[in-house]
């Protein structure tokens, strides 16, 4: 059935493409995107160059006379091309210093797979360029939108191959140590990767069923989020089939007691991640609204694959599965878990001070956290054509000249502006502070709406010209607008002043909804009221703690302006939907242990060293794929894998292992009130003069050996 599906998806899902325009994730009611309606409305024609292409001697010097009528010459030659997509090229006279000349190219709007029609004209241009500067002593390179665009899906492309190879090369290894067996290290790359053909194919026929807009970025996650996730749950899996496998049952039978043991909390565990991305559909911006819904999709058919496909393999294989090794029909004594199982059993307190002070510690750092919108920056490596120009761009003109923002000045009564209201008008937005210049306006046809350019000081991402268009620029167009009109502000910057304003809303509105969904999953499976706060409590810590600690790399140390702005939302993503799992992994082996008879801290005890194993090698696993993308290059991508790999590791290593079970042996048989769980049976005849399972544990951590799964 699955080989089925996967051959039927393949051949007839749409191909999931990605869009790079930032204003199409915002919704209409935004200042931003009531200025590009009306600049489309008022001026069709009229449009931010899509690419810049900018000149300068080789020697540095400045540009003379017959440099400048070279530029000229080549502006004219280019228009002259007919290359495809270009529909007009304007030389500019050189910068005041001479330093450059720049040339505006304009391009229709961007259409087809990532804006393939620009893309497609930057490389013939660009091309074209270097043989007409061949010969003379001018050099120059291509920058804006689409140039960026076109170097940004190249270095894409190059990054989701090396963290696809990364990602599949860190699973091999580490599944050949834990289990020796290069049928398990394979079971996972050959199954996920079938499994990862359906889950796209249905994404893209998500998107086109709801007119969903995927950002260029989602590629490379599904890559980490399918095959990260996917392994986890074969991890969970194949650890209780071997553990029943031991205890004595056929390959089949043991399979059956593994899902109906593990099952549940792998389900539990996938269906709080399903409602943590489904939550972002209340989002406002629609970049996390379709991103949401693709990753839980992804998580949904992962699911699945683990509960019916990988069972269905295994089932097939036996215990041929483990070939050649013969490790499995041995228990280990597990005494490094055993060990600290003891210990915390001997002193929970000591273990949830120590945990939930280096959390606190490292979520003090989360208060300097600054946002970054450089997006384009962030994903382009600095050697990149765009990346380069853009630099020189800055040797002639203010650093916003490549994205200027625009003020739109509209008559309210559909009469023609006078002119002299808009002299007055142009003064008051030059005299902004942070304004660099701003040119004389341009009419519509109807003289009923003014363009004025306005070129900020600082680059259009900054967090100062961010700041300018927020507060002073907006306040200025809309205060000094003369009577009967009205006045929006647009551009790039523009639209971050939104997105930021939109993110802030959907921290206020998803994080709680989620949390709330979430907790109820946690008391359904646990059948408490009590557990599920602590536990979210827990995950919020890990949340600021992660956060804490990529302010204190990137920012402290690393001296970044700020963090990209979504990552809150993607470390939620992961790092709250995913952390859960080790803590539904712990909380359920908790609740075993608790209804067999344990005290509350032998249940810590040995909960520890039965799921500390399982828990610590998915934790390696699932940290070490999403460490994968700070190999693509690039600020975003190196934030993103640091962040997240940060947020599993303290989830598995800090959360799941040492403060979740402390604080549960600490509040004891209440942390799983209403329900009713403690009484320790009475002992089978002979048993009474054993030690507890406390001791035992104790006992095995103090005689030392090898760790490992029993």
């Amino acid at each position: 059935m699955w080989l089925a599906a996967a051959i039927a998806v393949v051949a007839l899902a749409p191909k999931l493409t990605a869009t790079t325009d930032e204003a199409s994730f915002l919704p209409s009611h935004y200042e931003s995107i009531q200025a590009q309606n009306l600049q489309q409305r008022a001026f069709p024609q009229a449009a931010t160059p899509a690419a810049i292409i900018v000149l300068e001697r080789q020697d540095g010097t400045p540009l003379t006379a017959a440099d400048s009528k070279r530029v000229a010459a080549v502006g004219q030659a280019l228009s002259g091309g007919h290359i495809k997509n270009v529909t007009a090229v304007q030389t500019a006279p050189a910068t005041g210093n001479k330093k450059i000349q720049i040339i505006s190219v304009q391009m229709p709007k961007p259409e087809g797979a990532q804006g393939k029609n620009q893309t497609d004209a930057v490389k013939e241009l660009r091309s074209a360029l270097q043989d007409r500067l061949h010969g003379t002593h001018l050099k120059g390179g291509i920058t804006g939108t689409a140039a960026q665009n076109l170097d940004g899906q190249e270095a894409g492309t190059k990054a989701e191959a090396i963290v696809g190879a990364a990602t599949i090369g860190l699973i091999l290894v580490l599944l050949l140590l834990i289990f020796r067996s290069p049928i398990i290290a394979l079971l996972p790359v050959i199954t996920i990767g079938a499994v990862s053909q359906i889950a796209t194919g249905l994404i893209g026929w998500a998107n086109d069923l709801f007119d969903l807009k995927t950002d260029s970025s989602v590629s490379s996650m599904l890559i980490v989020v399918l095959f990260g996730v996917g392994t986890d749950y074969i991890l969970f899996l194949m650890f209780r089939y071997r553990e029943r496998l031991r205890a004595g049952e056929d390959s089949r039978t043991a399979m059956v007691s593994a899902i109906a043991r593990v099952g549940e909390a792998i389900s539990s565990a996938a269906g709080a991640v399903i409602i943590a991305f489904l939550a972002l559909v209340l989002s406002t911006l629609a970049l996390f609204r379709s991103l949401g819904p693709a990753l839980a999709i992804a998580v949904a058919t992962t699911l699945l694959a683990g509960l019916t496909l990988i069972p269905a393999v295994v089932s097939l294989l036996g215990t041929k599965v483990f070939w050649p090794s013969k490790a499995w029909r041995q228990e280990p004594k597990g005494a490094r878990f055993a060990a600290i199982g003891g210990s915390m059993g001997r002193h929970p307190g000591r273990y949830a001070a120590a945990s939930g002070l280096l959390l606190a510690i490292l979520a003090a750092f989360s208060l300097g956290f600054h946002s970054n919108f450089d997006l384009s920056g962030g994903s382009i490596p600095k050697g990149a054509e765009s990346t380069v120009w853009q630099k020189e761009l800055l040797k002639g003109l203010p650093a916003g000249a490549t994205e200027p923002s625009e003020v739109y000045l509209r008559s309210t009564a559909g009469t023609p502006l006078a002119k002299a209201g808009l002299d007055g008008y142009k003064a008051k937005l030059a005299a902004v502070d942070g304004v660099g210049n701003v040119a004389d306006p341009v009419l519509s046809k109807d003289r009923t709406v003014a363009d004025f350019r306005v070129t900020l000081a600082e680059k259009p991402e900054s967090s100062s010209a961010i700041a300018t268009v927020k507060g002073p620029l907006r306040d200025t167009a809309h205060h000094a607008a003369p009577a009967g009109t009205t006045a929006v502000v647009g551009g790039i910057t523009s639209v971050f002043v939104d997105i930021q304003a939109a993110v802030d809303h959907d921290y206020a509105v998803v994080f709680p909804v989620a949390a709330v969904l979430i907790m109820v999953i946690l008391g359904l499976l646990l059948r408490s009221v009590v557990a599920p706060w602590y536990l979210m409590a827990s995950v919020g810590l890990g949340f600021a703690a992660t956060l804490g600690a990529s302010v204190l790399i990137f920012q402290q140390l690393r001296g970044e302006p700020g963090l990209i702005f979504m990552l809150p939302v993607i470390m939620y993503l992961f790092v709250v939907a995913l952390g859960t799992d080790y803590n539904i992994l712990m909380i359920a082996r908790l609740r075993e242990e608790a209804r067999e008879g344990r005290s509350p801290r032998e249940a810590a005890a040995l909960s520890v060293r039965h799921a500390g194993p399982t828990v610590a090698a998915a934790g390696v696993i699932l940290a070490g794929t999403f460490a994968s993308l700070m190999l693509a290059g690039g600020s975003t991508l190196l934030q993103m894998g640091f962040a997240i790999s940060a947020g599993i590791a303290i989830a598995a290593f800090v959360m799941a292992l040492f403060f979740t079970p402390a604080v549960t042996a600490l509040i004891g048989h209440a942390a799983w009130w209403p329900g009713r769980v403690g009484g320790r049976p009475p002992a089978p005849p002979g048993e009474g003069t054993l030690p507890t399972p406390l001791a035992r544990a104790g006992q095995e951590g103090r005689r030392g050996g090898a760790g490992g799964m029993p």
